[in-house]
């Protein structure tokens, strides 16, 4: 504590040092939801291929979107990413002139990237805090919240069926998406017809595959 019990203020290298780990930190925890999201995607790309092999063509395109949504995520993380870069680029251009001026001077580039990462929910509340000290210390000025809504549900229902035509024919080697629609009377393709004793069987897989549906849902 300094005089008046007020905190010191701190120099600028070491403020912009302590901004630079905080936002490293927050990269290393998008890296993880990355390689988490990609885990669920393969597991939905295997209830796809099971899917397909019955000739179940509903289900494929539902699970087909829920990989459009995943990798679409993705893509939002990886820009976050790059923007955090940007932000700490600018910071280091701004510790330069610091050094001749004194003190941080106001950064446009570095306030536009904050204001472009508070609207990333996973992160928000760290970037709300880090913002807050870039105010005190004259880095950004003062930002006004805009409202944020979340787009994602609607970014699903309105993806373009050519998307998920992609990834039907990615993940089914051809078979559906953009080679055709598959005629709903054929049989499940390389499937034999099902026989009275395998009916029980496929009846409890199609249970198991609803129930799954209704998570990926929830």
């Amino acid at each position: 504590m300094g005089l008046f019990g007020k905190e010191p203020q701190k120099n600028p290298r070491e403020q912009v040092r302590e901004w630079k780990s905080a936002l490293r930190k927050e990269q290393r925890i998008l890296d993880r939801q990355i390689r988490s999201i990609k885990m669920e995607e393969e597991k939905v790309k295997r209830s796809l291929k099971d899917a397909a092999k019955k000739g179940h063509k509903d289900v494929c395109n539902i699970l087909a979107k829920e990989m459009v949504r995943s990798r679409k995520a993705v893509n939002k993380i990886y820009a976050s990413k790059a923007q955090m870069n940007s932000v700490m680029m600018s910071m280091q251009n701004q510790l330069a002139t610091a050094r001749m001026a004194g003190a941080l001077q106001t950064s446009t580039e570095v306030m536009q990237g904050m204001n472009a990462l508070l609207r990333i929910p996973e992160i928000a509340a760290t970037m709300q805090a880090l913002s807050k000290e870039m105010m005190k210390a004259g880095l950004i000025e003062e930002m006004v919240e805009d409202v944020f809504e979340t787009m994602e549900d609607d970014e699903v229902e309105e993806a373009a069926q050519g998307e998920v035509d992609k990834i039907l024919f990615e993940v089914t080697n051809g078979i559906l998406g953009q080679a055709g629609a598959v005629d709903d009377s054929l049989p499940p393709v390389g499937e034999p017809e099902p026989t009275a004793a395998t009916a029980d069987a496929e009846s409890d897989e199609e249970d198991d595959m609803r129930a799954r549906l209704e998570a990926l849902r929830s």
